[in-house]
């Protein structure tokens, strides 16, 4: 489930009151099992809810190491996103005076744009960049292979051409890794289901134990909605606690405005 429809504040206090509202559904079943019978041992119901709590914390760790993953991942993209573009500016001295002029001209607008879209943190926005970008890479790629036809044999266009291949290659490997790959529902279904059979079980185990519900539950719904608030940030592509840092972009645009 990509819950991109809830804010990541929203997430977290409906894990919380999901969390605390199975405890107290466990508690209630378990409170009316020990008054009626108490051949109900505590043993049982412990291991089952040991059981359920270590399948929720392999699943826990799995997810938050898939998230963090490719958080790393789409950090590393950047830094080579912006070799890339810096590879494809520099290598646009060997065109032709017109064609360098224009070329560097969409580069720069191509930085710019990008750090924008990032910046804006808006999806629209994300989207209005990446239309951009796909005009701009076919106006960039349009004027070197017009000049390799013009010589065959022409190594210097190569070059450029596989500088402006590299560009769009990691373009789309940050669209596919940023924006498209994400946390499956099954996960996320999965994960929230184990979360209320495992709270479930802990406060049926707490009521057929003779005890009062403790202060501690809240506790407990906020470390769990922690854990999944901190997955849903790294999955999400755009955010306001975890963001990529377009720090190498950045750094690239300031080199374009002092060498331009």
């Amino acid at each position: 489930m990509e819950m991109d429809f809830l804010s990541p504040a929203l997430v977290f206090i409906a894990t919380a009151l999901f969390i605390i509202l199975v405890i107290n559904l466990g508690y209630f079943i378990g409170s009316r099992v020990y008054k009626q019978s108490h051949a109900e041992k505590e043993s049982p119901a412990s291991a089952i809810s040991s059981t359920v709590l270590g399948l929720l914390a392999f699943i826990l760790a799995f997810t938050f190491g898939v998230v963090t993953n490719r958080f790393d991942t789409r950090r590393e993209l950047t830094r080579e996103d912006a070799n890339a573009i810096r590879n494809a500016w520099l290598r646009a001295e060997f065109l032709p005076e017109a064609d360098q002029i224009k070329a560097k001209a969409l580069i720069k607008e191509y930085v710019d744009i990008r750090i924008a879209g990032v910046q804006s943190n808006k999806i629209e926005e994300i989207h209005k960049v990446m239309q951009r970008s796909a005009v701009i890479h076919r106006d960039l790629w349009k004027m070197p292979v017009e000049n390799a036809k013009k010589d065959m044999n022409s190594d210097v266009a190569a070059l450029y051409i596989e500088s402006i291949n590299e560009l769009i290659n990691y373009h789309a490997l940050r669209i596919s890794v940023g924006l498209q790959t994400r946390i499956p529902q099954t996960i996320w279904n999965t994960l929230y289901i184990l979360i209320g059979f495992s709270m479930m079980t802990v406060g049926y185990q707490t009521a057929i134990a003779g005890s009062k519900r403790s202060w501690t539950i809240p506790i407990l719904a906020i470390s769990f909605s922690l854990v999944i608030l901190l997955i849903v940030v790294l999955d999400r592509p755009g955010n306001d606690f975890m963001g990529i840092s377009q720090q190498p972009l950045i750094n690239l645009q300031s080199e374009m405005e002092i060498n331009n």
